[in-house]
């Protein structure tokens, strides 16, 4: 796709979204606008999946490890026809498959996950058995940043190292906000390039609010190297919605019916420059 078509896919995924966690009045908005643009780029750019069959055994696989920010996930797999509308507009209803953090009952998903820092441990498995099984599939895992608090990703990304899984690409949405504020006085990450590189990771550093870069930086990646990869998307907490930007209080923030009117007349209004492009 044309960087024009994959912004525009984000905008319109990125006012789905909005719409989804308003009806639902549930949802860690922030951090899955954040993430929206790093998804879109993925499964409509890079990572080779087939919505009519789920479990294809030649697909890439994607973990979502920064679980609680599924929503900007569903809205993905809903646009990309993995499941319906109509599914989407049951979150937070009593008896859907669709829960606050990504489970296998959902076409698409490949892992139960939200228990932060255990993501990138499945990864290193699923990567690892492409390699012993000598399968092509790549793995992508998409932490937070202050997931990165959490020791087993430390452990996982020796193992990686170890066994030289060039077929494992590790983002980091790195927001620089959680739960309980900025990550630099929560748990100091800095310098996150240079703590992984230490552990023999091939970093790179990209923006994760330009699709230009984050397309550019993902095609770039050299799958045949023995080195595991590393993604550090620097983005916004509650990217695209004004009010909502750079801001804690919107990591797992609602929307009331005044803010959801802004927010949404805010995406529109670029849904339609874009269109007219």
């Amino acid at each position: 796709m044309k960087i024009k078509d994959l912004e525009l896919q984000s905008e319109r995924n990125r006012k789905r979204l909005v719409e989804i966690v308003y009806k639902a009045k549930a949802g860690h908005i922030g951090g899955d606008l954040s993430c929206l643009n790093v998804l879109t780029a993925l499964y409509y750019e890079i990572m080779r999946v087939d919505a009519h069959n789920p479990r294809w055994a030649a697909r890439d696989h994607f973990v979502m490890s920064k679980g609680h920010c599924v929503e900007a996930l569903y809205v993905t797999l809903e646009s990309k026809g993995f499941i319906s509308a109509e599914v989407v507009d049951t979150l937070g209803q009593f008896g859907s498959i669709l829960s606050g953090h990504p489970t296998i009952e959902v076409p698409g998903i490949e892992v139960n996950s939200g228990a932060l820092g255990h993501g990138l441990s499945i990864g290193v498995g699923m990567a690892l058995a492409a390699k012993m099984n000598g399968a092509d599939y790549r793995t992508f895992v998409l932490m937070g940043d202050g997931e990165q608090g959490e020791g087993s990703i430390y452990e996982a990304a020796m193992a990686a190292h170890q066994y030289k899984l060039g077929n494992l690409v590790a983002i980091i949405d790195r927001n620089h906000l959680q739960i309980s504020g900025d990550t630099e006085q929560v748990m100091a990450l800095e310098s996150i390039a240079s703590r992984w590189s230490a552990f023999g990771w091939d970093v790179v550093e990209m923006n994760g609010d330009d699709m230009n870069d984050i397309v550019a930086k993902l095609s770039a990646i050299d799958y045949t190297s023995s080195a595991p990869h590393l993604l550090v998307s620097h983005t916004s907490k509650g990217k695209g919605v004004s009010f909502m930007e750079n801001k804690a209080s919107w990591h797992h923030g609602v929307p009331n019916e005044e803010q959801y009117q802004q927010a949404m007349q805010e995406i529109s209004e670029r849904i339609a420059v874009l269109e007219e492009e």
